[in-house]
Formats: C-alpha cells, sequence, structure tokens
C-alpha cells in the first residue's frame, strides 16, 4: 500500500464563532478534532508549522474587535493543542474587523466574518 506523501496532510480550515465571543463552538470543535485526527494518523508526519488568523465583523470598535480576533486565535490555538497537536511553529495573528470574508458597513453583524482561518502545514 502506498504512503501518502506528508505535504498531501497539509490542510486550511475555517472556524467560526458566535458574535462577540471567543468561545470555540462545539461545531468549530468537531471541525478541529476531524483535522486533527487525521494528521494524527499519519504517524510518520509532523506538523511544522500552524497558523491562525483570527477575524471579526465590523460591528463594535476597531480597537476592540483587534483584541477580539487575537482571543479567537488564542483560542483556536488552546483548542488544537488540548486535542494532542504539537508543531515546530504556531503562529497567531489578529486582523480584527479588517479583513472580511463577506463585505458589510461598518456596524454589522455578519456570521461569515467572526472567524479563525488555520492553514497546517505537514511535513
Amino acid at each position: 500500500e502506498p504512503v501518502v506523501p506528508c505535504g498531501d496532510y497539509s490542510t486550511q480550515r475555517v472556524v467560526y464563532f458566535e458574535w462577540d465571543s471567543a468561545d470555540v463552538t462545539s461545531s468549530a470543535s468537531t471541525v478541529l478534532e476531524e483535522t486533527v485526527e487525521s494528521i494524527m494518523a499519519a504517524d510518520y508526519c509532523s506538523v511544522g508549522s500552524i497558523t491562525i488568523v483570527g477575524h471579526t465583523d465590523a460591528s463594535g470598535p476597531k480597537a476592540y474587535n483587534e483584541k477580539l480576533s487575537e482571543k479567537r486565535s488564542v483560542a483556536v490555538r488552546d483548542a488544537l493543542m488540548g486535542m494532542g497537536m504539537s508543531a515546530d511553529q504556531v503562529v497567531l495573528e489578529a486582523k480584527g474587523e479588517s479583513e472580511l470574508a463577506k463585505d458589510t458597513a461598518d456596524g454589522v453583524r455578519e456570521p461569515l466574518n467572526r472567524r479563525s482561518e488555520i492553514m497546517i502545514i505537514v511535513q
């Protein structure tokens, strides 16, 4: 049986948050668990890096949203580590409301913008 190249396990995921929250939801937790299980099944590979970018929607003050997006990145990192994931390098970024997935006017609550984007590089 051919061995799958480690790079094929590299993945990008997006998890979503409730309004004004950095709590990992049960559906986000499921996405993270499935991702971790899939990567850890390839026990001959290791995770080189995990990049987590937190985002918010355009409701609330910009400075508040910067902090909230940072908390979202940290929450996702903590969830992944709690599931047994480890990496040579973990990079956390916080974009606040500066990179909306769905363009809205300022002040608009948009579920698609309340997210963390995760990129996992497997080697």
